[in-house]
């Protein structure tokens, strides 16, 4: 394993040293989600607009432990998180995004207080697979103008 992570933040670079966490981008997530098993996909965001990212980066680890190890950890790598965040419907930072088998299943965003965020994380390993929000055919109204402008 790879823990040279000087572009990341302590708290994120831990995460990979010491939990096992991996640093996945756009081209490598799939893969990684195609291991197999449950799997968070921790989306932090800019830690200066988005201070909570750390927070996530801190608790995740017990969040995994209180969930007796049932899930692996990776972090988008912090130049693609947009990127990463668009492909999995996420529009909140931070993020938990959770995969199964390869599959999306749902995210939590935002930091919570931890009996919540255990049950949160509960309630998302307990659900099937389902759709990525906001991704598949764009609905528009049969009254919506045809311009093209915004």
């Amino acid at each position: 394993m790879n823990t040279n992570t000087p572009d990341l933040h302590p708290l994120m670079a831990r995460l990979v040293r010491d939990f096992g966490a991996r640093v996945v981008t756009p081209d490598s997530v799939e893969a990684w989600a195609a291991e197999g098993g449950d799997r968070v996909l921790l989306l932090g965001g800019d830690p200066v607009r988005f201070p909570e990212a750390l927070d996530a980066a801190v608790v995740l680890p017990e969040l995994q432990r209180a969930h007796a190890g049932r899930f692996q950890i990776a972090l988008g790598a912090r130049e693609d998180e947009e990127g990463l965040a668009r492909r999995y419907g996420s529009r909140h930072w931070p993020a938990l995004v959770f995969l199964r088998d390869g599959r999306y299943v749902t995210a939590v965003s935002g930091m919570h207080d931890w009996t919540d965020y255990v049950a949160r994380v509960g309630e998302a390993l307990a659900m099937a697979p389902s759709r990525v929000p906001g991704v598949g055919i764009p609905v528009v109204s049969a009254s919506a103008s045809t311009s093209t402008c915004h």
